[in-house]
């Protein structure tokens, strides 16, 4: 008689294997709505999907917003009919290795490539030459500052930023609190590959619902959709990759955090204070100490990392407040 052991194997074999070509889920209605009415642009061959609705007739202001990590442009779905109310352009994209964008493999990710997307995108549609308002959040943040430091160096072909709204973002490394499955993945090694096809939507919604507030945490429809966007064209996979802008905003904390130091256009920063991942004192202490001319928005005690998301009514009203006073 075959050991235990080998039965066992024999079993779990074929069981790992269905297990991991396991399809993406399919889009709810929303999210297929979503990505129905974006369109895509080529980006050194490689397709990114990018959102570009016209609001307010007449005027010139024009808004672009940076999404977080590991989720998509589809994360300002709830301020994006406020927004068309008070600008011309609001235009969003979901960042290369996010949301229905590709995601290559191997790749090198990083902080530089996804600012000169953004800058890319401008230059697609026609922008390159307007004042651009930046609305980012956590990932996003970072790809701000490196935009801000490019547009500080007035080099040709980089955009001209009017305003900066931060939201959640880990901006300093000193205070930022990164997760326990991000820890693992960024510094795995060749541990990260087999992390990343194991994950599904038990272990994403377990370790990304806790950074949300306890009374703002997303329906199990509203997690599907986050880990839908994931899935597809297997981001999963790649989640590794995309966590190594942890080691670049160490490596280039002087060149990120100085741009922002330096800043002399409007700067705000919409922050949930319950953020595990951006402490509260610690880092809203450290971002006025080195940022004094910024203004900021504490939200209600109960929201955390996700502010666009847990309340989008106090959210919107802030940054309407930022873009109105000057």
């Amino acid at each position: 008689m075959r050991e235990w052991w080998v039965q066992v194997g024999l079993l779990a074999v074929p069981l790992l294997a269905a297990y991991l070509h396991i399809p993406p889920p399919q889009l709810s209605p929303a999210l297929h709505s979503w990505k129905s009415s974006g369109k895509f642009f080529t980006y050194k061959g490689l397709r990114i999907f990018y959102q570009d609705s016209v609001g307010v007739v007449g005027s010139p202001e024009i808004v672009v917003l940076l999404h977080g990590f590991p989720t998509s442009s589809y994360d300002w779905y709830k301020i994006w009919e406020g927004l068309t109310l008070r600008f011309h352009r609001v235009i969003a994209l979901d960042f290369l290795g996010f949301g229905f964008s590709d995601k290559p493999r191997p790749h090198h990710y990083s902080i530089f490539e996804q600012a000169s997307i953004v800058e890319a995108l401008l230059r697609h549609l026609g922008l390159q030459n307007r004042r651009i308002n930046l609305l980012s959040h956590d990932y996003g943040d970072i790809v701000a500052q490196e935009l801000l430091y490019r547009f500080k160096q007035n080099r040709s072909g980089r955009l001209t930023i009017k305003s900066l709204c931060l939201s959640n973002g880990g901006i300093f490394p000193e205070t930022h609190r990164p997760l326990l499955l991000q820890k693992l993945l960024k510094d795995g090694g060749v541990l990260s590959p087999i992390l990343t096809r194991l994950m599904n939507f038990f272990v994403f919604s377990r370790g990304l619902t806790p950074v949300f507030g306890p009374y703002t945490r997303p329906s199990e429809s509203e997690l599907w959709d986050m880990w839908a966007g994931i899935r597809n064209n297997d981001g999963n996979l790649v989640i590794d990759s995309l966590l190594q802008y942890i080691n670049q905003r160490k490596k280039f904390r002087r060149r990120w955090v100085g741009a922002l130091a330096s800043v002399t256009i409007p700067i705000h920063f919409i922050y949930g204070p319950l953020d595990p991942v951006n402490p509260y004192p610690e880092f809203l202490e450290l971002y006025r100490k080195t940022l004094p001319r910024s203004t900021v928005s504490i939200l209600d005690d109960h929201i955390s990392h996700y502010p666009q998301l847990e309340d989008p009514m106090g959210f919107l009203n802030a940054y309407m407040g930022f873009i109105n006073s000057f």
